[in-house]
């Protein structure tokens, strides 16, 4: 599918305004995005998309972990419109209910969260960190997921949860 913005498209777009395809979740959009967007924001306002979580809003905490093409960022501190073309996974594009991603279902198993408002970013980042094939050994994934903070301290389960999912794949 070509993501080239014809004329019609850019006299449709408000002024002050950028025009931006993303493909979030396997639907591709192209919209009208203010270029001051972040990309947290565009995913919980614009698209209604709450799972990923506003937490520090200056990418300290992680809650606001998503995958770009596979990759994890901290959406808070993405413009939405640099990321023109590129495919976003939220927590809602891993999976649902009924039809749980491992790391969910790992999660689960592993009692891996208390209150659940950081779980998302968790678990995003957690299959961006198996996406990178790095971490094999408890202490590699304690270092490479410290970017993202659980203020109830389930720490040791997140890593089994995560631990577990990377030996299923091995």
């Amino acid at each position: 599918m070509s993501t080239a913005v014809n004329s019609a498209t850019y006299a449709a777009m408000p002024i002050g305004t950028v025009p931006t395809t993303l493909t979030i979740n396997g639907q591709t959009r192209t919209r009208a995005i203010e270029p001051w967007t972040t990309l947290l924001d565009l995913l919980r306002e614009g698209e209604d998309l709450i799972g990923t979580k506003k937490g520090c809003d200056h990418g300290q905490c992680g809650a606001c972990t998503v995958l770009v093409d596979g990759r994890r960022i901290n959406s808070c501190l993405k413009l939405a419109v640099t990321l023109d073309g590129a495919e976003i996974t939220t927590i809602e594009g891993l999976g649902q209910p009924g039809n749980l991603h491992p790391l969910q279902s790992a999660f689960c198993d592993h009692d891996a969260f208390q209150c659940g408002y950081c779980t998302p970013g968790q678990i995003c980042s957690a299959q961006g960190l198996i996406n990178e094939g790095k971490a094999r050994t408890r202490d590699e994934v304690r270092e490479l997921m410290s970017g993202n903070l659980c203020r109830c301290g389930a720490y040791t389960n997140i890593i089994d949860a995560v631990l577990d999912v990377i030996g299923d794949q091995a």
